[in-house]
């Protein structure tokens, strides 16, 4: 699956590059996370967390890695996560565009397959549930970063 988005953040190119670089900022607007452990600064981390698809809960953990990062302008990385009987692989990517001296404007794209129980369970939600997490997490993003 493929999702891409962009959003106008009223703050310098400069502080939205802070916080979506910054695990634990990222991390307090993450929907479901349980918890984050940085491995390797400024390049790896792991995460769990919880997702609802419908009746189905799942509970997975997975680490992400940073495979590019060229400040203020565009970043890059992986993640790979588990299940019980399933597994996640992602690779996201942001790039920032300097709107005005007040405004960046972001826009990600994140190439997500998803393989075992969870692809088969919940296949025709998968969608829906996921631009419906990216919402509620770029919204909580943007109040942060605008204050």
């Amino acid at each position: 699956m493929q999702f891409k988005d962009s959003v106008i953040i009223a703050a310098p190119r400069a502080r939205v590059w802070e916080f979506f670089t910054d695990p634990h900022a990222v991390g307090a607007c993450a929907p479901g996370l349980e918890s984050l452990e940085v491995l390797v600064p400024d390049e790896k981390f792991q995460v769990e967390g919880s997702v609802g698809f419908g009746a189905v809960q799942v509970h997975f953990v997975a680490q992400v890695e940073w495979l590019e990062m060229e400040e203020p302008e565009r970043a890059k990385m992986k993640a790979h996560g588990t299940a019980p009987g399933s597994a996640l692989d992602a690779v996201a990517s942001l790039e920032l565009r300097e709107s005005s001296e007040s405004e960046t404007e972001l826009i990600w794209s994140a190439d997500v397959t998803v393989s075992g129980t969870i692809a088969s369970l919940a296949s025709r939600m998968m969608g829906s549930v996921t631009k419906k997490l990216a919402g509620a997490f770029f919204n909580c993003a943007k109040r942060e970063i605008e204050g």
